[in-house]
């Protein structure tokens, strides 16, 4: 059995602390996003998008930009904990922006669509569009240079195209590096037309 070094131990505890963190957030929004409100009129649910940035705009000055950034910020802390409670510091960050965001987005919609049994709370698209927004940002803003700063500390670095050329075979010009087992890579059958 191998030990784990520094970089293995970092690591786990950012996954451990991550798990931990998104947890307790994800249990503050359902508390927060859920909670049925006594009011004495709901509004109708929109269901078309940008129709309720739109009004929020229409209201201009600071309320505008407090209804928005409510929106933005909301969600905004998972672009940060969903990367964390996966754990890798040798991810490919266009990929790790995706997997955040579209998590980021389902659990957005989840919320939403919870919010329909609530009373007081209707639907709003507009507030998935901003939550996502605000969870994609995030992610941009902290998650590259968060794991940059890791990897330093811990000594271990993103091999670059002359070290994954030794491992593995380059597809299109160094953009992806694809691993090759020990038997080779798999054959490529082209393609057979059908008959008419």
């Amino acid at each position: 059995m191998q030990r784990q070094g520094s970089g293995g131990s970092a690591a786990v505890v950012v996954r451990v602390a991550g798990f931990v963190l998104l947890a307790a957030y994800l249990l503050l929004v359902a508390w927060v996003g859920l909670r049925p409100r006594d009011v004495a009129w709901v509004t109708a649910p929109n269901t078309v998008p940008l129709d309720g940035i739109r009004a929020d705009l229409a209201l201009g000055g600071t309320r505008a930009v407090r209804l928005l950034a409510e929106g933005l910020l909301l969600l905004a802390p998972l672009g940060v904990l969903l990367p964390m409670a996966d754990g890798r510091l040798d991810v490919s960050p266009w990929a790790s922006l995706v997997r955040t965001t579209a998590a980021g987005a389902l659990v957005s919609l989840a919320l939403e669509l919870l919010q329909t049994a609530v009373p007081g709370q209707v639907v709003d698209v507009d507030s998935v569009l901003l939550n996502t927004a605000g969870v994609a940002l995030t992610h941009l803003l902290v998650v590259p240079a968060g794991r940059a700063r890791l990897r330093r500390r811990t000594g271990t670095g993103r091999s670059g195209p002359a070290a994954s050329s030794a491992g593995g075979s380059l597809v299109r010009g160094g953009a992806l590096p694809r691993k090759e087992s020990a038997q080779g890579s798999t054959p490529r059958i082209p393609r057979v037309r059908i008959a008419p």
